[in-house]
């Protein structure tokens, strides 16, 4: 498991290159119904609630569509899964942001430990009952189980440490997004621009290692 906290900075480069919260809700991970009611409030735990409704959503959809068999059913559960990873990131991203605008985030914190337990509940179930088609989706379930471990971790901490953390983060990464806008200044035009930014962006995704496939003790080249 990643360092807590690492993977949620992702949304501190984009602060600083022109993009904020709103413009995040309009992922396609949620519905534009979603999106809609997400741009619509402004207040950062208000926005929590939203998207742990959301998530839980997807896990009811999840399990309606584990008790049918049919054909297809393997990549629902992959968009299900992704989607469910992708807002609990989204979720940590508005945590992060607030706490960059110094806004209230007091009660945050338990509301996310309290949902997001029983999320975890609901895909360690999941995962135990090894249902028929699990190696097609077991890459998502993995990350769907770390992701929500990693974002436990995270409400747990000290809002104050982690204040500190997240501001110091953001410094690091407006800094680097002011140095390529002098160096574009300078030169008129930067080809590199986009790639630098890029970076910046790259800088702060999570530090979550993808789950692996292989089993404990396996190799890649087990097998050969």
């Amino acid at each position: 498991m990643g360092i807590p906290g690492l993977r949620q900075l992702m949304s501190l480069a984009l602060l600083f290159i022109g993009m904020t919260v709103p413009v995040l809700a309009q992922k396609d991970f949620l519905t534009p119904n979603e999106a809609d009611q997400i741009r619509e409030v402004q207040e950062p735990v208000a926005r929590i609630k939203l998207y742990l409704v959301f998530a839980r959503q997807r896990l009811d959809q999840l399990q309606s569509v584990i008790t049918r068999n049919r054909a297809g059913r393997s990549a629902e559960m992959r968009q299900l899964l992704e989607d469910y990873t992708s807002i609990v990131d989204a979720i940590d991203t508005v945590s992060n942001d607030a706490l960059v605008r110094k806004a209230d985030l007091t009660a945050g914190p338990t509301l996310i430990v309290e949902g997001e337990k029983k999320f975890l509940d609901v895909l360690q179930k999941l995962q135990a009952s090894a249902p028929r088609d699990l190696d097609m989706y077991d890459f998502q379930l993995k990350d769907a189980l770390e992701a929500t471990s990693d974002s436990i971790d995270l409400a747990k901490q000290d809002l104050g440490f982690r204040g500190q953390e997240v501001n110091a983060k953001a410094a690091q990464q407006k800094k680097a997004v002011d140095e390529v806008n002098a160096a574009e200044k300078k030169l008129g035009t930067n080809p590199n621009a986009d790639k630098a930014e890029a970076a910046a962006v790259e800088a702060t995704k999570p530090g979550r290692k993808p789950p692996t496939l292989y089993r404990p003790g396996e190799k890649p080249d087990d097998g050969k």
